[in-house]
């Protein structure tokens, strides 16, 4: 293994019980990794600089992956807009200062495609950050998540620290968030399409035109590639890069192809065997118009996704109608 990791390194993965998280925590162990340390909310509240920088302290992690974040949809970005700037950046501050008070060797900082401008040239590369501006009902969360890359930019600039952050497109899977109002538009459309084909709805509305392109990215595709970058990444500090430019500033992580949410919705209606009729709301907000990322940086890294939308979508589902009564 690479980046200075072997098979007995301790890894903290922040946010283990998330979609991205708990991901990462199985590649990891098929990975080979044995000393992986995980803990709940209940057992370390990320909030808690004390209780942060304690648990630092005791264990001394060799390597940190900061997949811990206060997240949610359209709904819940436009409702919760002060929470979502003042816990991420509570919990991101708390993460890395303490990484680096400890001497965490590597650490991956996840943020989001969000932190693009809203009309940024498609496919997004790297060096489109902070050239326009942002997409108005995610700001306080993008703005949070580019305040956690410029400080891992900065640790770097500064000390010399191999940290650099990944960039992940629009995620699902199994696990995922399925909460009517505050999930992503994937699983929220998918709860609703299984919703309408057991109570024989005739139709299902989707908010918006339904003309907005969106990545999406199975999520244990995602894991797979950040735990990748955690090993292979070739070392970068201050010394050995050229920060002056963005090419190690972050690393996006995608499909590189996308589909329009009317597209989606019919995926997700022949998914469930729904055969009634969708219909789009334009009074309600559309969001960023496209947001496609540019992989090639990714690839240029020895990784590429394996699975298609369609196939992550049968196994999502497969996932939700096993498990659905512990998602109402």
């Amino acid at each position: 293994m690479n980046a200075n990791l072997s098979s007995d390194s301790v890894i903290y993965v922040a946010g283990h019980r998330g979609l991205v998280g708990s991901a990462v925590v199985r590649n990891l162990q098929k990975r080979g990794f044995t000393q992986i340390l995980t803990r709940s909310r209940e057992q370390l509240d990320l909030t808690e600089a004390v209780g942060v920088r304690e648990f630092f302290r005791t264990h001394k992690p060799d390597a940190v992956i900061v997949a811990a974040a206060k997240v949610g949809g359209i709904h819940a970005n436009s409702t919760y807009r002060a929470d979502f700037i003042y816990e991420n950046l509570l919990i991101q501050n708390n993460l890395i200062g303490s990484a680096h008070a400890f001497d965490v060797s590597r650490l991956v900082f996840l943020g989001s495609s969000c932190i693009y401008p809203r009309d940024a040239l498609q496919p997004m590369k790297e060096e489109c950050l902070l050239t326009g501006s942002l997409e108005f009902t995610n700001r306080p969360y993008a703005v949070a998540k580019i305040a956690g890359l410029e400080l891992i930019h900065a640790l770097r600039m500064q000390y010399g620290r191999d940290y650099f952050s990944v960039m992940p497109t629009n995620l699902y899977g199994p696990g995922d968030n399925f909460h009517p109002e505050n999930s992503h538009v994937l699983p929220a459309l998918l709860r609703r399409f299984h919703e309408a084909v057991t109570n024989n709805d005739p139709v299902v509305k989707v908010w918006g035109s339904g003309r907005p392109r969106r990545e999406f990215m199975f999520s244990q595709d995602c894991a797979d590639a950040i735990c990748h970058l955690l090993v292979n990444a070739p070392k970068v500090t201050a010394r050995n890069a050229d920060l002056g430019a963005p090419n190690w500033s972050h690393i996006n992580i995608g499909v590189g192809t996308d589909v329009t949410i009317r597209e989606l919705a019919e995926k997700i209606a022949a998914v469930t065997s729904f055969a009634g009729a969708i219909e789009f709301d334009p009074t309600k907000p559309d969001g960023t118009p496209r947001k496609l990322l540019d992989v090639d940086r990714l690839n240029e890294l020895g990784w590429k996704n394996s699975v298609s939308l369609d196939e992550g979508l049968r196994e999502t589902y497969e996932w939700y109608r096993e498990n659905h009564s512990r998602t109402r």
